[in-house]
């Protein structure tokens, strides 16, 4: 893949972001979760995000599908099966199955046999993960891996001058850890890296299990030094190394996986000394200016792209240092100061823990103190992000036993939905019996109660802003929309839209984002009225154009896109303008222009370009490779160790046929939507988006969630084409 130079000279902007985030990488928990302004200020100094304002005026005329569709204008063009057409006429809308790749296609099928197009959100969110997943990817190849080479190098020469020096004190086994993680990190993203002599036994042991990655185990880098102990030391979970999500690619792209992994998971804990030794040498060397630019511009990108670290960081433990032990320090001067390092130790247990527990550590039974358990300082630290709290907060230990004895260790997608507002995906869990777990109604109430009084804080990275997006999913229409969005079918319908985007965005992320722990224990003829429509979510394309415009403009600034995708997030930018423009006179029942509808009947080509902007550099010629960049991905975003993960993720694109008032009459029109799939797996075989793909195409994947049968019928439709034609 060819990429555009990185524009260095815009980068110089960083060096403001490393003063705005000394204020702290680490987040609050629930009930004491204030506004982050220096996750604000981050966010603001790679690009505002500006609102958009929405006319919603909703005054559609109600209406009545007859039970023979006699009263629809366009009937006679399809031919459904008895359940489909009954459920067409009962809720105004129907979802088929189908084998769908991509979107495009549905729309551009339409365009040939001159059905009306309905514009479903589902495509619209779906192009903007496309063009996520591809920028993600493209700042990772051009900026993100040269730097982190160039990090590894400078630390790890660092390490070994800081284990010569510290030979013979308390500080060896310290430096030897340090010059052995280090070494990790480096041979993983370059496997030509020699590995020092001192910690060769342990580097190529944990090379090893982290290659195998099929296991839960103590840690060999971790434990150097000390007698291993399954309870005290530092257990690692080596499935999480399976590179998975477009980072299952390219070969360079599963190493930077692995390395950025290694630096995100592993935890240098407060509680033992040692450990915390090590993590005071790290931040003394960034804070000498060792690796310092390399590591900002590293954390601050993935910052803006997904979020801040969770867990104690740099910034934390430098002004910690400078406290404790003074100005000037040095290596050798430090581990001669043994009261600093008491100050040190005692400071630092003032700073938050990590909301998300990221660590395998057995019940409250053996480990009652989780905080204390889990507390303490990472290299480049996963990070924070809305969903995984709410997960954390409902399942176990904070959540304990129903009455007959179960533990919830998984969460359900669903949760994040109801923690956001939705009634009806608060229904469905109060329906499978997530309620009946002990401590859980509250919770629940609690995430609830403090979503609600979010504000600025949506808009502090592109992760909590494309949340923000798909807010309005979770809002019940009010009355003067039309007929096929105020029933029960289309609030579940609007559920699976909400996951599937957000299983497309725990996909792209899936690097960076820390997972929560369970505890173990060609167009138609013009003579026929091929007028579409949108589905009216103005709302919701205001803040997906804001997002795009965020996005856009954050990268620009820091020399992170090339001019060619400028120009493609331009034209998103205002494709979605334009579908909220169109919203908004749909509810207004103001008539739309002969371009409107050229813009709805052209949908399917738009697409098209755009699926063939962001593959463009991945070998794509022509339209006929759709089976190989599918719509179709998965991923893993919660872990109940050792055995099992929750998938997420999206399948075939199904059909949705919906009856939309236009000029007066009823007509049938036709769009894609996601199907969406969630399911326990096992740990050692985390899917890849491949992997899945084949499922899929074989059959064989697991069943859709039973509350999306009440819109989506097991039958079948066709379209009767014109002997004209």
């Amino acid at each position: 893949m060819k990429h555009s130079p990185v524009n260095r000279q815009l980068l110089c902007g960083l060096l403001i972001l490393m003063m705005l985030m000394m204020a702290g990488c680490n987040s609050g928990s629930i009930g004491g979760l204030d506004p982050d302004s220096s996750s604000i200020a981050l966010a603001q100094e790679f690009a505002p995000y500006k609102k958009i304002p929405v006319q919603d005026t909703a005054k559609v005329k109600p209406y009545h599908v007859a039970p023979d569709l006699s009263n629809v204008f366009n009937a006679e063009r399809f031919n459904f099966s008895d359940n489909a057409r009954e459920s067409l006429a009962k809720n105004g809308f129907v979802v088929i199955p189908a084998m769908g790749h991509e979107f495009f296609m549905t729309y551009e099928i339409n365009r040939y046999d001159s059905v009306p197009n309905f514009i479903t959100t589902d495509a619209v969110v779906h192009n903007y993960h496309l063009f996520y997943s591809h920028l993600l990817q493209n700042v990772e190849q051009q900026a993100l891996i040269p730097e982190l080479k160039k990090l590894n190098l400078i630390l790890l020469k660092q390490a070994e001058k800081d284990y010569q020096e510290l030979k013979g004190t308390e500080w060896e086994n310290a430096a030897r850890r340090n010059l052995a993680f280090f070494t990790v990190g480096s041979v993983l993203l370059s496997p030509d890296t020699k590995v020092p002599s001192a910690v060769k036994a342990e580097v190529n042991k944990e090379i090893s299990l982290i290659k195998n990655h099929n296991s839960l185990e103590l840690s060999p880098v971790m434990t150097m030094g000390t007698k291993p102990d399954v309870i005290e030391g530092l257990k690692e979970d080596y499935t999480q190394y399976i590179p998975r999500g477009h980072y299952a690619k390219t070969d360079e792209l599963k190493q930077y996986f692995q390395s950025m992994m290694w630096y995100g998971r592993i935890t240098f804990r407060l509680k033992d000394a040692d450990e915390t030794r090590s993590a005071i040498l790290m931040t003394l060397a960034l804070q000498n200016g060792v690796g310092t630019w390399e590591w900002e511009k590293i954390y601050s990108t993935t910052s803006f792209m997904v979020g801040k670290s969770d867990d104690i960081g740099y910034n934390q433990y430098a002004e910690l240092l400078k406290q404790a032990y003074g100005n000037n320090l040095t290596a050798k001067k430090i581990a001669t100061d043994n009261n600093g390092f008491d100050k040190f130790r005692q400071l630092a247990k003032d700073l938050e823990p990590p909301v998300i527990n990221s660590i395998p550590i057995f019940d409250a039974s053996i480990q009652p103190n989780r905080d204390k358990e889990i507390a303490g300082f990472r290299f480049m630290g996963q990070r924070y992000t809305l969903d995984a709290e709410i997960f954390q907060h409902l399942i176990y230990r904070e959540v304990l036993e129903n009455p007959a004895g179960e533990r919830r260790m998984l969460p359900s997608g669903l949760d994040v939905p109801a923690a956001m507002g939705s009634g009806t995906a608060e229904t469905i869990l109060k329906e499978q019996g997530a309620f009946e777990f002990k401590n859980y109604a509250a919770n629940m109430s609690k995430m609830q109660n403090y979503i609600a009084r979010l504000t600025d804080e949506w808009h502090q990275n592109l992760y909590w802003s494309w949340l923000y997006t798909l807010l309005p999913l979770t809002i019940d229409k009010p009355a003067g929309y039309p007929s096929f969005m105020l029933n029960e079918a289309w609030k579940h319908k609007e559920l699976a839209t909400f996951l599937g985007s957000w299983a497309e965005l725990k996909h792209d992320t899936i690097l960076y984002t820390k997972q929560n722990y369970a505890e173990m224990g060609g167009g138609g003829m013009d003579e026929i009225d091929d007028r579409g429509y949108v589905e009216p979510n103005p709302h919701l394309y205001a803040r997906l154009a804001s997002l795009t415009a965020m996005t856009r403009d954050g990268l620009k600034m820091r020399g992170l896109i090339d001019q060619k995708d400028i120009q493609n997030m331009d034209q998103l930018f205002e494709l979605v303008l334009q579908l909220k423009v169109i919203s908004e006179k749909e509810l207004a029942e103001e008539p739309l222009t002969e371009e409107e509808y050229e813009l709805i009947r052209t949908f399917g080509g738009q697409l098209e370009h755009f699926w063939f902007e962001v593959h463009r550099g991945d070998g794509l010629q022509s339209r006929s490779q759709i089976s190989d960049f599918p719509a179709m991905l998965i991923a893993d975003v919660a872990t109940n160790p050792p055995a099992e993960v929750l998938e997420v993720g999206t399948g075939y694109v199904d059909n949705i046929y919906v009856v939309v008032p236009i000029d007066g009459t009823l007509r049938i029109a036709k769009g894609g939507v996601y199907s969406y799939y969630e399911f326990p797996w096992a740990a050692t075989d985390r899917l890849t988006d491949r992997k899945w793909q084949e499922m899929i195409y074989s059959d064989k994947a697991p069943a859709l969630p039973q509350w999306t049968t009440n819109y989506r019928i097991k039958g079948t439709a066709s379209i009767n084409i014109p002997q004209e034609f």
